[in-house]
């Protein structure tokens, strides 16, 4: 709401910003006027105003009422302008500067900025934030940002002011982060930093950048999971014991499962298991306290053995030996004509010996038997 009474009498010149958004305002809106000589002019604490005087700025006013001083005169002034069809050619207007913060503008990146990560290579990233501004030059914002518009708002240069920022963000990103891993626990640091770059970009135009804030910097979602599943990997200590536990919730779940459906999933499950036991069991040495009593060497993978085992319990080879090549040691079957490790011929293979008390047979020149530990 403003207030601009003119006429053949004195003006009185004042004005509110119901909106809250308006920036500068000028009386009267339309065109120019003739303020005459005595016009009184009142400016609130949150304002300034600015007398433009025959197309200069000739005065610019705090707080308080002040009265105007121009060579417009009541009545005289109307009487001398007839050769202009009463348009006195001594314009005036008065231009209301709201000096508030102007606060919660929104900027942020249009596009994604592409940024090359130490980590995670080249990446996309977005960012948005907020920022408070208010005007500290008044003349100097009417004649850069102003000119003879009758009025502007937040609305009209917050779109400028954003792609200002966004280019001050954009080089300062390339320089200050390496990767967006560290960015948490810096929000504020990298805020102030842009902030300092920016005072000369809003000054130029009278403005002061009083606050500006970092909200988020954020890569696209399909790296966003990335991460996710990276901090759920580090999170797991032992994978296999992780593995298990997986298997065994899944067995669980579906024999509590009802119907068709369950009773498969819980038989497949059931399948599965004992075989991923046993490769892990395959895969993991014999435990050192384990191991008791008298130690053989398997012929097979050349592991340590109990001395009584008939199989080996890392690589399976049986240790029950019916007949054995000569020239590398493998097990032959009772009708083999060749070894099928070495190729050589097997009737030269090792006979026999059997025990007495348990019919069990041995390599020739046991001293006691493989199967009953009794002397040959």
């Amino acid at each position: 709401m403003n207030r601009f009474e003119g006429g053949l009498f004195l003006e009185n010149i004042e004005w509110f910003d119901e909106s809250g958004k308006e920036l500068v305002h000028r009386l009267p809106e339309e065109g120019s006027g003739e303020i005459k000589y005595g016009a009184q002019l009142t400016v609130r604490d949150s304002q300034a105003a600015v007398l433009f005087y025959k197309g200069k700025a000739c005065d610019a006013f705090g707080p308080g009422r002040h009265t105007l001083k121009t060579a417009n005169l009541p009545i005289l002034t109307k009487i001398l302008s007839i050769p202009w069809r009463g348009d006195s050619p001594l314009r005036a207007e008065v231009y209301m500067v709201n000096l508030k913060y102007f606060t919660d503008l929104k900027w942020g990146t249009m596009d994604p900025v592409a940024f090359r990560d130490t980590e995670l290579g080249l990446i996309r990233l977005r960012a948005h934030g907020v920022y408070n501004i208010q005007i500290v030059q008044p003349v100097l914002f009417i004649n850069a940002m102003v000119g003879t518009m009758a009025s502007l708002d937040t609305d009209d240069i917050e779109a400028y002011l954003k792609k200002i920022i966004v280019s001050r963000f954009n080089d300062y990103l390339g320089e200050k982060l390496d990767t967006i891993l560290n960015l948490p626990g810096q929000f504020e640091a990298f805020s102030i930093d842009l902030q300092k770059r920016l005072v000369e970009d809003f000054g130029h135009f009278g403005l002061r950048l009083s606050h500006l804030y970092i909200t988020s910097i954020t890569p696209p979602e399909e790296v966003q999971k990335a991460i996710d599943e990276q901090g759920r990997m580090n999170a797991i200590k032992d994978m296999e014991k992780f593995v298990q536990m997986k298997a065994a919730m899944a067995m669980e779940k579906a024999a509590s499962s009802q119907g068709e459906a369950g009773a498969g999933v819980g038989m497949g499950m059931g399948l599965m298991l004992p075989a991923m036991f046993a490769k892990n069991l395959a895969a993991s040495p014999v435990s050192p306290q384990a191991e008791v009593g008298p130690k053989m060497i398997c012929p097979d993978c050349r592991n340590a053995i109990p001395e009584d085992a008939r199989f080996c319990p890392v690589c399976g080879h049986q240790q029950v030996i019916l007949s054995q090549c000569r020239h590398c040691g493998k097990n032959l079957s009772p009708k083999a004509r060749f070894c099928s490790q070495c190729g050589k011929p097997a009737d030269q293979g090792l006979a026999v010996s059997q025990c007495p008390e348990c019919r069990g047979e041995n390599l020739p020149g046991a001293l006691f038997c493989n199967h009953c530990g009794k002397r040959l």
